[in-house]
């Protein structure tokens, strides 16, 4: 064999195992996530992500996590639950439907955006998380102001309040998941808490309980004398 059909040979040897070590990789980043209903807005790793953890919390309770990510700019007070009823079909019960809609309109006098919407099935999955603390898990992050892009922040807010919506789902149903993410920035913001009311409650004794004292410290010690 030429020097040059041994080198095809092996080129085409090399490809070949190439191919097959990245088709699980293609395969992966083509498979389209179950749990993303609409995306306009996560990239490949963060839908990978909320896939991971939806079918963890789906394996270990029953329940049905979704993502709405759009981009739509929705008008003022406009319904989310009758606009997720065009997803009706796709929805698997029970179920919690969460919708990003950072273009939505809030008010038009501010020129205010950004909506979050959490549907569930049933009262009683309603029950089992707290929407608060799901919707602060996105807007935490969104809200702050860095060197970080929309779109950045986006997708960190978007899988920090899947997260917080899978483990609360969990833990009302009394198992633990794995694949989700601490909520960094709501121990952050609980941090934040503490400090606010501490320096609070400095100041108030600083300025007001502390001369209070003294006063009635020195009131006191004048009886006596």
């Amino acid at each position: 064999m030429s020097k040059a059909k041994l080198q095809a040979s092996l080129f085409k040897g090399l490809f070949a195992m190439l191919a097959l070590w990245m088709l699980p990789l293609l395969l992966n980043a083509t498979q389209l996530p179950t749990h993303l209903l609409r995306n306009d807005l996560v990239n490949l790793k963060a839908s990978a992500l909320i896939d991971e953890m939806g079918m963890e919390l789906q394996e270990k309770t029953g329940i049905y996590a979704y993502v709405i990510a759009t981009n739509e700019h929705f008008p003022e007070r406009f319904n989310l639950v009758e606009y997720s009823k065009q997803y009706e079909a796709k929805l698997s019960k029970p179920y919690v439907l969460f919708i990003f809609a950072p273009y939505a309109t809030i008010t038009k006098k501010s020129d205010a955006k950004g909506r979050v919407g959490i549907i569930p099935s049933s009262e009683q999955i309603k029950a089992l998380y707290d929407y608060d603390g799901v919707r602060d898990a996105a807007i935490n992050v969104v809200a702050i102001k860095d060197s970080n892009t929309d779109e950045s922040k986006f997708n960190v807010g978007i899988v920090q309040a899947y997260s917080e919506l899978a483990d609360e789902l969990a833990h009302a149903k009394g198992v633990k998941l794995t694949k989700t993410i601490p909520n960094e920035m709501g121990l952050m913001m609980t941090i934040l808490r503490v400090l606010v009311y501490a320096g609070s409650l400095a100041v108030l004794w600083i300025f007001m309980l502390r001369p209070l004292w003294l006063r009635l410290q020195k009131k006191r010690a004048d009886e006596r004398a």
